[in-house]
Parts: C-alpha cells; sequence; structure tokens
C-alpha cells in the first residue's frame, strides 16, 4: 500500500520534471527570483557576521572591562567658556601624570590591571637599516590588559620596569625587518639615541590600522617597540619634568601638552562595575588636578557595543531587503504556475478523465513549483557563496559564511515553492474534466 502510494507520487513528480525541462527558458526565468533571493540572503548575512566578529576583535583588543584616561584639550573655546576649559589656562593642573595612575591603583577598588602609558614616533636603527616605528612606555600590566601573546621570550619583568632599565619588547613587523633569519631575544635595537636589549617578540597582530580602531583607543602593534614607562621617562623625554623647568602652564615658552603620559588604562574586575568606576575616577581626578577638567575618561568596550548595535540595526534591514527579493520571487513562481494552469488545461482535464485524482494533479503542480524554488535555492547558495567571497577579496570586507545561513536560504526557498505552488495547484485540480477537454 505505502510503496503504491510513493510510486504514484514518483509518478507525478516525474511528469513535473518533463515539463520543467520541456520549457526550461520559462523555468530558468521563474527561478531567477529565487536565485537572486537566496543569493541576497547568504550574502546580507555574511556580511553581518563578518561584522560581529570585527567588533568582537576589536573589544579583545581593547580588552575586557577596560577605562581609558586620555588627556583633553585645554585651549579655551569660542563660546563662554563655562566647560571648564578656559579655567585650564588660569589654574595650574600637574596633568595626566604616573602619580595619578599610582594613586588610582592604590585607591580604586576592583582594579584588576593598569597601565600608564605614554609614546613617540622615531626610527629604529640596526646593522645599518633604519625603519619608522612607534615607541611605547607601558607597565608590565599593558600585555594582559590587551591580551598580546607573545611569540618568543618574555615580557619585561617588575624590577626592569621599576628600575628603567633599556628593554623591550617588539612587534612581529620590527622582527622581520631586522631578525628574519635570527633569533632577536639578547640582540639590541636602538631607538632614537638609546640601546634597548629586545627581550621579547609579539605574536603578529590580525587586525590592521583603521579610523575606527584609533576612535576606539586601539593601537595595532605590528610596528610598535614597548619599553618600560620608566624607561620612557628617564631616557626619552619627560613632559612633566619640561613643563616644571620652563615655568607655569601659563608661559608662552612652555610646551602645550604638559601631560606626562599619552593615557592611563584602567581594567576593572567586573563589566557591572564599570559605570560607578568611571564616577569614581572623574572625582579622584578632578580632585587631583586641582578643579581643572584637562582629561577625558572613555569605556571603549561601551562604545563598541554601540557601534555594534548600530550594524545590528543596518544588517537586519539589508536582510530585510533580501527577503523582499525572496517574497518577490515566490510571487513570481506563483504567476508562472497561474499561468501554466491555463495553458495545460486540455493535459489536466485529460488525466482527470483517465482516472487522476485530485490529490495526483495537486502533486503534479506542486512539484513544479518545489522544483523551480530549490534548484533556484541551490544556484543561489552557490552565487550567494561566490558573491560573498567576492566582496571580501574585491572591498576588503571581512565576510563569514555560516552553516546556518545556508541552511535558512535554502529553507526559505524549498517554503517558498510550497507556499506559492499549493495555490496554483489546488486550483488546477478543482477544475471540471468535461469543461476542461472542452475548453479551446
Amino acid at each position: 500500500m505505502f510503496k503504491r502510494i510513493i510510486n504514484t507520487y514518483m509518478h507525478d513528480v516525474h511528469i513535473a520534471v518533463e515539463s520543467i525541462l520541456g520549457n526550461k527558458l520559462k523555468s530558468a526565468l521563474t527561478a531567477l527570483g529565487i536565485i537572486f533571493g537566496v543569493a541576497a540572503v547568504i550574502s546580507m548575512l555574511a556580511i553581518g557576521n563578518g561584522a560581529r566578529q570585527e567588533i568582537l576583535d576589536q573589544i579583545k583588543m581593547v580588552g575586557v572591562n577596560n577605562i581609558v584616561i586620555v588627556p583633553a584639550s585645554t585651549e579655551p573655546d569660542d563660546g563662554d567658556g563655562s566647560d571648564g576649559q578656559e579655567a585650564a589656562t588660569k589654574k595650574y593642573s600637574p596633568g595626566l601624570t604616573l602619580s595619578d595612575a599610582e594613586a588610582v591603583k592604590n585607591i580604586l577598588p576592583g582594579v584588576t590591571h593598569i597601565s600608564p602609558e605614554v609614546s613617540m614616533n622615531s626610527f629604529i636603527t640596526q646593522s645599518g637599516i633604519r625603519y619608522p616605528a612607534k615607541l611605547l612606555g607601558v607597565s608590565a600590566d599593558f600585555f594582559d590588559l590587551y591580551n598580546l601573546a607573545l611569540e618568543t621570550g618574555s615580557y619585561f619583568s617588575e624590577h626592569q620596569s621599576a628600575d628603567g632599565l633599556p628593554v623591550c619588547v617588539i612587534g612581529y613587523n620590527i622582527k622581520l625587518k631586522f631578525f628574519n633569519n635570527t633569533n632577536p631575544i639578547g640582540k639590541y635595537v636602538k631607538f632614537g639615541n638609546n640601546w634597548l636589549k629586545v627581550a621579547g617578540v609579539l605574536e603578529k597582530s590580525r587586525i590592521t590600522t583603521s579610523s575606527t580602531f584609533n576612535n576606539a583607543g586601539i593601537n595595532v602593534y605590528n610596528d610598535n617597540i614597548f619599553i618600560p614607562v620608566k624607561t620612557f621617562l628617564m631616557r626619552y623625554q619627560n613632559r612633566a619634568l619640561t613643563q616644571t623647568l620652563s615655568g607655569s602652564q601659563d608661559d608662552e615658552t612652555a610646551d602645550k601638552n604638559y601631560h606626562q603620559l599619552d593615557r592611563i588604562i584602567v581594567q576593572m574586575n567586573e563589566t557591572d562595575a564599570l559605570d560607578a568606576a568611571t564616577e569614581v575616577l572623574g572625582r579622584m581626578m578632578l580632585r587631583r588636578h586641582q578643579g581643572v577638567k584637562d582629561y577625558e575618561i572613555t569605556v571603549p568596550e561601551l562604545l563598541l557595543k554601540q557601534q555594534q548595535r548600530t550594524k545590528d540595526v543596518f544588517n537586519i534591514v539589508l536582510i530585510a531587503i533580501a527577503g523582499i527579493s525572496l517574497l518577490v520571487g515566490g510571487i513570481g513562481i506563483m504567476n508562472i504556475m497561474f499561468a501554466s494552469v491555463m495553458e495545460r488545461i486540455k493535459e489536466i482535464g485529460t488525466r482527470l478523465a483517465i482516472g487522476a485524482k485530485k490529490r495526483d494533479i495537486v502533486a503534479q503542480f506542486l512539484a513544479e513549483a518545489v522544483l523551480i524554488s530549490v534548484t533556484g535555492g541551490v544556484a543561489g547558495v552557490l552565487l550567494g557563496v561566490a558573491l560573498s567571497l567576492t566582496i571580501e577579496y574585491t572591498f576588503g570586507i571581512t565576510t563569514i559564511i555560516s552553516f546556518a545561513s545556508v541552511v535558512i536560504a535554502f529553507g526559505v526557498s524549498a517554503a517558498v515553492g510550497v507556499l506559492f505552488g499549493y495555490s496554483p495547484a489546488k486550483r488546477a485540480a478543482e477544475r471540471d474534466p468535461i469543461e476542461s477537454l472542452r475548453y479551446e
């Protein structure tokens, strides 16, 4: 019994396949809407997944639960000066200093890591080769803050940090430039007027420089050299000392950037503590800077998550547009199937007259619609994958094709065939066989 039913429906499917092959052009044009709709869904989901992964990489690069304190401009604005910047030219502030970082570490509860940071751009020299690089003075906590792993060697120790010894950790590109065929550990490089002993080499960063990363407070580390912050202040530049020697901040000859540090990165033990810690930091820093708000406090992770929410909304819009393409493709299938019913009225009448049941006619026309949509779905999946890869390689946009997106797009295409093919199939089955045979 069951086998006979299967054979009957397989016969209906066989007739549907013959009909599709007999009208190849019409079937192909009918499937175009499904093809482009499925391709659009897969490519849009791939772009969305890529954007999400990029945000996760950025969050990893800025570190989890980090708060960043940076110097702010103290130039008076063109308005009424009520924002406190004008006060900075009248009141003395020591600026962002190493003692600020030590105070935050000792006073603020819930701090797991803290790193002051100061940087400068110059040239690194070794074996007669000169190469532009960025030098960063940091604490030993810096590498844990930003999840920076070593390829070889070690980070500088607490002893080296405390005594300001001339040691460094170099980025991946520095190693390739100067030590491509040799082990750099224990070797010396010259940055500015000082020789630095290489203690370690960082793994290559997968992220390249972009304005998005710079705005979020993220450095790209492949071309950087890292030394203890006290080494930087003792051997390279100490703006706080320059400020003290030149006089007050009102002295026209003083360096406009009087901040000893370029930033302080504070990592809290819990995400829930970020808001409260930011508020406490603001009050603490204001007291330490004599009421002069010459600093800014930001939480990069929250900024990036807000950016992720914005991208999610944009991705939803893109997917909705792609979904409309599938809807249009389904309507196209329904219209073509209705037209096909009108063209094949005599065929329908003949089948009904020789003993075919209504369910056989429904199965035949429904099979045609489903076969067209499934074939279009397969072609759409291939096109969507090709389109996603083309976007990534041509425009440099990260795309991630997930198995789930392929299954969803293909499943939707099959569902479109069933939903939009049922009504024409039902209409064909309900025709009177006598009228169908008389139809001209």
